[in-house]
């Protein structure tokens, strides 16, 4: 995978998959702008990737500051080749009945709300000069209806149709759009399941283990790159064999 010449913008981009897909970019010659809502761990970050690396601070959910830094990251290193819509919030466990509407509405506007607004604002460009790659990251619960979490599965199921949405109106115009699929993966996210949810579904994976930032990011990077050229509409999970062999 060669990002020579490319700049590749990620969302939720300080830690975990966002930061992991960051440096296999930027180790491969690309140039990266993160975003993610803290400054002190974005300009780390930033540095520890070196020349290329630039962010610019942001809540997603808020769509001026999204807009603003995605202007930023233009303004700072050009045209992007690339769009990694990555950040996303978990939510509350609880019954469909108990579930807060203000929790619903948060995780719904983080989760989708966002990446609308985010390929609206980039996706003209693209389509304008004829090219360009955006991968979303959904979930297990893209997949399969999960109990007690009804506003995460509900984004994440909503964000894999507008990513198939997305590759369909943009084939036209060289612009291609996937979903890549986490399955239990060692990010800070793992710490919002409840006690013993993460040993558990562990236990569960196939391969025997819970997956890395790193192992995510291998195939986010492909995905985002020329290797994948003829790779759009599609779902690709990255879970140790999950959703391939298994109630989940």
């Amino acid at each position: 995978m060669n990002f020579n010449g490319r700049h590749v913008v990620i969302t939720g981009a300080s830690t975990g998959i966002g930061r992991a897909t960051a440096a296999r970019i930027a180790s491969a010659g690309g140039r990266v702008t993160l975003i993610a809502r803290r400054a002190d761990l974005l300009e780390a970050a930033a540095r520890e990737l070196g020349e290329g690396a630039r962010w610019a601070a942001a809540d997603v959910g808020d769509k001026a500051q999204l807009i603003a830094a995605l202007d930023a990251a233009v303004a700072q290193n050009g045209i992007i080749d690339g769009l990694f819509l990555n950040a996303g919030i978990g939510g509350n466990f609880c019954a469909v009945e108990d579930y807060p509407d203000d929790v619903f509405d948060a995780v719904m506007t983080v989760n989708l709300t966002s990446v609308f607004w985010a390929i609206a604002h980039v996706l003209p460009a693209m389509k304008a000069r004829r090219g360009g790659a955006i991968l979303v990251t959904g979930s297990l619960a893209s997949e399969r209806g999960m109990p007690m979490n009804a506003a995460y599965v509900a984004s994440k199921h909503a964000v894999l149709g507008l990513s198939r949405a997305v590759a369909n109106e943009g084939a036209a115009f060289g612009v291609r759009s996937n979903c890549v699929i986490p399955g239990l993966i060692d990010t800070p996210m793992l710490d919002g399941l409840p006690p013993g949810a993460a040993d558990q579904m562990a236990r569960a994976v196939p391969l025997g283990h819970t997956g890395t930032a790193d192992e995510l990011a291998q195939v986010a990077a492909f995905l985002l790159s020329d290797a994948a050229s003829h790779v759009t509409g599609q779902a690709l999970a990255v879970d140790g064999g999950m959703l391939g062999t298994m109630r989940v």
